[in-house]
């Protein structure tokens, strides 16, 4: 078994506690930006959209990812209303962090009637990359821990402070994310040019995206909703769905990438 015994916490600063879920939550944004900038821009997208869009996606992907935590532990923070505001405490729903960002450059795409296929393509690389970095976070602190198991790469926590159940080995839960969300950017990014039109690489990035949580569901240590069923998996398969009815809709195409003429220049004869 693999034993983690890191303080989540790396500091006190007055009220506030500085974690490492909070610290690699900003690397993930910060990373996340920086590559969609650089793939949107590449793109013919202005930049002052760009650095617009972005900071509404953050802003409400933040109040959604949020949003969803606090509605799935609805008992708890209705005895303390305000620990609502302790994000750097951690507890963020990713899938509510996904729904919120994508409303909201939707909206700001109806305001500033810029190319929102485009944006999202490059937006596809930046989102998996930022929840890959965040994901680390999550391995640190014990976040999204994942049942126990037997196998030799079980992570065991043993700081009190962990999110985690204390010396029990569980599947590492994030790892597995981290692993899946690094194939998946490969795959898109040697899909990026060969698939039209606009927008495809973001759709499959979410289909993508839905197949990997799903399975990796059923070891996280979460509470079942529907069945043997727990609330990830019902938003997997409707994210899927969704997916693959949008790539049908706008009728994927293959784009063979044209072989680079190499141009030679004869010497003249004397």
């Amino acid at each position: 078994m693999i034993e983690i015994g890191i303080d989540p916490n790396i500091a006190t600063i007055g009220p506030f506690t500085i974690g490492w879920h909070g610290i690699l939550m900003l690397l993930g944004i910060i990373g996340g930006v920086s590559l969609t900038f650089y793939l949107a821009k590449r793109n013919g997208i202005p930049e002052d959209a760009i650095v617009t869009a972005a900071v509404w996606a953050v802003v409400a992907g933040l109040i959604g990812a949020r949003l969803t935590h606090v509605l799935d532990n609805l008992d708890i923070y209705l005895n303390d209303p305000l620990s609502i505001l302790a994000l750097h405490k951690g507890g963020l729903g990713w899938y509510g962090g996904l729904i919120g960002g994508i409303l909201a450059v939707l909206i700001y795409a109806r305001i500033r009637k810029f190319p929102l296929a485009r944006f999202a393509d490059a937006a596809g690389f930046g989102v998996l990359l930022g929840l890959a970095i965040g994901r680390i976070g999550c391995t640190i602190n014990g976040d999204a821990y994942g049942t126990p198991t037997s196998l030799p790469w079980g992570l065991v926590y043993t700081h009190p402070d962990a999110y985690a159940t204390p010396f029990v080995a569980g599947h590492p839960a994030p790892v597995y994310e981290i692993l899946w969300i690094g194939l998946v950017l490969g795959i898109l990014w040697w899909l990026k040019g060969r698939v039209k039109p606009d927008g495809t690489i973001f759709v499959i990035s979410l289909a993508a995206y839905a197949i990997g949580r799903f399975l990796i569901s059923w070891v996280r240590a979460e509470p079942p909703v529907l069945g043997p069923l727990h609330q990830s998996h019902l938003i997997s398969i409707g994210l899927l769905v969704v997916a693959l009815a949008l790539l049908a809709y706008r009728r994927v195409q293959w784009v063979r990438k044209e072989p680079v003429q190499e141009t030679v220049t004869e010497t003249p004869s004397k």
